[in-house]
């Protein structure tokens, strides 16, 4: 989408981090970056206007700091956080989020707020947990067939190639749960791994073949998404997962594995939901 990399600011150190982490995405995908902080009715009727806005221009000045090439706005918006940042999300390429904010509890990974966007935005959310200290050139992407998943990997081959890095395609698949004394138990599961990973080569394969620019590599694992991805991240710039896969419950706005990751990996995380899904 066209529109501009939107970011959450709460003059938190996670937002701080998702400031740095926005402008250098806008430098590097040439779009213009939009700052936005949205200001909660203070208690005992006190003004909180001028502290919003000193927080908004603070933000603002570090994303001009990052990058003098990108164009950087602000807005300054009033009532729920969560609604407020939703709305952007409509008009916004992606929208980026520190992993939590000034409010809640500090042990917490993840916050309310980002949680609750990554599941009901229009478009790409990137949660960020602080700044990067290593570059690793990789991105790594989730990957199970569902239309999430394909949306998912159509951002991380933007991302790979906005950044000049490899992209990792993971396929993780879970074993059905089948009685060990089932005949035959240790071939069958054998066999099906066999299929589901060809299949999921097949669909990298189509991937390689429309994007020759980019360097795709493809991983076929036996284990449950959530903890494959994980460990991807350590060795990865980005993570990349759709917002719900194949499984789980249709009604759910964040699947099991997106929110697994988005509590447990080590870098960033973008959570893709198709445009145009009613939340």
């Amino acid at each position: 989408m066209a529109g501009p990399i939107v970011v959450g600011v709460d003059g938190s150190k996670p937002a701080s981090a998702a400031v740095e982490w926005a402008a250098a995405d806008a430098q590097r995908r040439r779009l213009p970056l939009k700052v936005v902080h949205v200001c909660e009715q203070w208690p005992g009727g006190v003004d909180g206007r001028k502290y919003c806005l000193g927080t908004l221009e603070a933000a603002a000045d570090s994303a001009r700091a990052v990058s003098g090439d990108v164009k950087v706005s602000t807005e300054l918006l009033e009532g729920n956080v969560v609604e407020g940042l939703i709305g952007q999300s409509a008009s916004a390429d992606s929208l980026v989020l520190g992993s939590r904010g000034l409010g809640g509890f500090a042990g917490l990974v993840l916050g309310s707020v980002g949680l609750a966007v990554a599941g009901h935005a229009a478009g790409p959310v990137v949660i960020v947990r602080a700044p990067a200290v290593a570059v690793h050139g990789r991105i790594v992407v989730g990957d199970d067939g569902s239309k999430s998943a394909a949306e998912a990997m159509a951002y991380a081959i933007e991302q790979a190639r906005a950044r000049h890095a490899r992209l990792l395609v993971i396929y993780a698949w879970q074993a059905p749960i089948v009685s060990a004394y089932a005949p035959d138990y240790g071939l069958l599961l054998k066999d099906a791994f066999r299929e589901e990973s060809r299949t999921a080569q097949e669909r990298v394969a189509r991937w390689r073949k429309d994007h020759p620019d980019v360097e795709i590599a493809d991983q076929q694992v036996s284990k449950h998404p959530v903890p494959a991805l994980v460990e991807a991240s350590a060795t990865a710039d980005l993570v990349v997962a759709g917002s719900r896969g194949l499984g789980g419950f249709a009604s759910a706005v964040l699947g099991s594995v997106s929110h697994g990751v988005l509590h447990r990996a080590t870098c960033p995380v973008a959570v893709v939901r198709p445009r145009g899904k009613e939340s």
